[in-house]
């Protein structure tokens, strides 16, 4: 048998747009050169030239970032303060590890277009579709058109979003864990603010998200290379980093194939 992975990531990066501009990712390169100040600090005097090839100490990265910057998962508590009825949403560091290494599903929205709020027969009839019964812990995630359109400047307002029904219809299932290539889980803002501006109905602001104050739950966010998953028949590891009380984690998301 031969193990196969599919990364499911997006670059965390400076120049490709997958944020809005107020928390976009501010990365500072260091090359080999650039540290040998700071190897001081540790053998004075050192130079450049006293270690092997002349390469000077070590690259290293400085980076700025939000815990929602590229590939994330989201915790109940990034949603609101309680879940399941009232009880203290839990945080990334207490969201268990067991959520994030389960079979995953797959439902193809590509179709769907920008803006689009999917709804509970969406999700009933993908599901038919594919031919798969939902289990308890499955990972679902979302195929939407963003998925193809990184390095759009337009990314954060591209694909459709997943409704409170929709929501709902998943983790009344047992589902805990949830993904979509989107920035966002729930429609782009440009679109519900237009919603919003028409109803009136404020309850539409991030409805999918709400979801959590209900059932518990984590998404992924910015999910990248989904088009090259089946529907089914491969386990997701979606592992976050483990930010002290903290709303979200990065993740190196992958699929992983038993072949």
């Amino acid at each position: 048998m031969t193990r196969r992975f599919v990364d499911l990531s997006i670059y965390l990066e400076n120049d490709v747009v997958t944020d809005p501009p107020f928390m976009r990712p501010k990365i500072r390169y260091q090359s080999h050169q650039d540290t040998v100040a700071e190897a001081g600090i540790f053998f004075p005097g050192l130079k450049s030239e006293d270690l092997p090839g002349g390469e000077g100490f070590a690259a290293a990265e400085w980076v700025t970032l939000t815990t929602h910057n590229g590939t994330h998962l989201d915790a109940p508590w990034h949603f609101h303060p309680t879940m399941d009825g009232g009880a203290p949403a839990m945080t990334i560091d207490e969201v268990p590890l067991d959520w994030c290494f389960r079979p995953g599903v797959k439902l193809d929205f590509r179709h769907l277009p920008d803006g689009y709020v999917a709804t509970a027969a969406d999700v009933e009839a993908e599901l038919a579709r594919i031919g798969h019964a939902l289990q308890p812990l499955d990972i679902v995630l979302v195929n939407t058109a963003a998925g193809m359109a990184v390095g759009n400047p337009n990314f954060v307002n591209i694909g459709c979003g997943m409704g409170y029904a929709a929501t709902m219809y998943l983790l009344e299932r047992g589902v805990r864990v949830t993904g979509t290539d989107a920035w966002s889980w729930d429609a782009p803002f440009s679109y519900t603010a237009r919603r919003v501006a028409e109803t009136g109905n404020t309850s539409l602001i991030w409805e999918g998200h709400k979801a959590g104050r209900d059932i518990g739950y984590c998404h992924l966010e910015k999910l990248h290379n989904l088009e090259a998953l089946p529907a089914t028949g491969y386990t997701v590891a979606c592992f976050p980093h483990k930010v002290k009380a903290g709303s979200a984690g990065w993740t190196r998301a992958v699929a992983i194939f038993e072949d």
